[in-house]
């Protein structure tokens, strides 16, 4: 008997251990943030301009990347870690599709100030979209909102409030929650102990803009049933792209199939302009 308990309660602490550090942990687990910035948009030769707005007591850093006679203008919302310079490659990606590009980042990331939550987040996001459509004069039905992995919760809460050219949600969850919750034995409420919450599955359903779903069944990071069960909840005019490959990566080693899923989204919403 001594021995049995000896191994249930190995084994309650196997289980119990990670859950109480998820939940006293959670902020840096979910806003793995870094503050070091080693790269501008100079670095490809593009044009750009600095943003600094005022965000709750606290500065919201972003970049506006301006594209020649562009088709419309991406606000781009980016995954959980690192900062803006690792996201160069994926502004360069929306350029290609003929976009200008509006990208950001949340508090406590690279130059924007304060601490990461999910309110802050959402403010983050606002202040973005209030600087496009009033400082630069963008129309919302020129606006495509695209988010990936985290950004994507960014961009359902916007979608849910704002009719937009188009809408673009990439390799994101249901909830952080229900993240959580395929992590761990369904006996165990560890979901319920998690404050940052990012409920996009009760915001795609108000979304009122062509939207395009797209998900990996190979994503290891963000199950496959998410974006899966994000696009049954959401109503039409959608589209739902899969591609392949891991959680960062997918978009990658899926170029092709990416980038024609994209572009027949794409087509009939922002026509291709002639370059000058």
């Amino acid at each position: 008997m001594s021995w049995l308990f000896v191994l249930l309660l190995g084994g309650a602490g196997l289980v119990l251990v990670p859950a109480f550090l998820l939940f006293f942990f959670q902020g840096r687990l979910i806003f793995p943030a870094e503050r070091f910035m080693d790269r501008t948009p100079e670095v490809f030769g593009w044009e750009y301009e600095e943003i600094h707005l005022p965000v709750a007591g606290q500065t919201t850093y972003g970049w506006y990347v301006p594209l020649e006679n562009a088709r419309g203008v991406v606000l781009f919302s980016h995954g959980n870690a690192g900062n803006l310079a690792g996201r160069l490659e994926s502004i360069g990606l929306l350029r290609s599709f003929g976009f200008s590009v509006l990208a950001y980042d949340y508090g406590g990331y690279g130059y924007s100030t304060g601490t990461p939550s999910e309110e802050r987040c959402y403010q983050d996001a606002n202040a973005m979209w209030d600087w496009l459509v009033t400082v630069k004069g963008v129309s919302p039905e020129q606006v495509l909102l695209f988010g990936r992995s985290l950004g994507g919760a960014m961009t359902a809460y916007l979608a849910s409030q704002k009719k937009v050219g188009a809408v673009i949600l990439e390799s994101t969850f249901l909830s952080i929650p229900d993240v959580v919750r395929d992590m761990f034995p369904s006996f165990l409420p560890v979901h319920a102990l998690i404050s940052h919450r990012f409920p996009s599955k009760d915001r795609v359903a108000k979304i009122q803009s062509p939207t395009l779903f797209v998900h990996s069944q190979q994503d290891s990071l963000i199950p496959y049933s998410h974006g899966v069960a994000l696009y049954q909840r959401a109503t039409e005019p959608k589209t739902f792209l899969e591609i392949r490959g891991d959680h960062n990566e997918g978009f990658v080693l899926s170029e092709t199939i990416y980038r024609a899923g994209w572009e027949s989204f794409l087509a009939p919403l922002f026509p291709a302009r002639p370059i000058p």
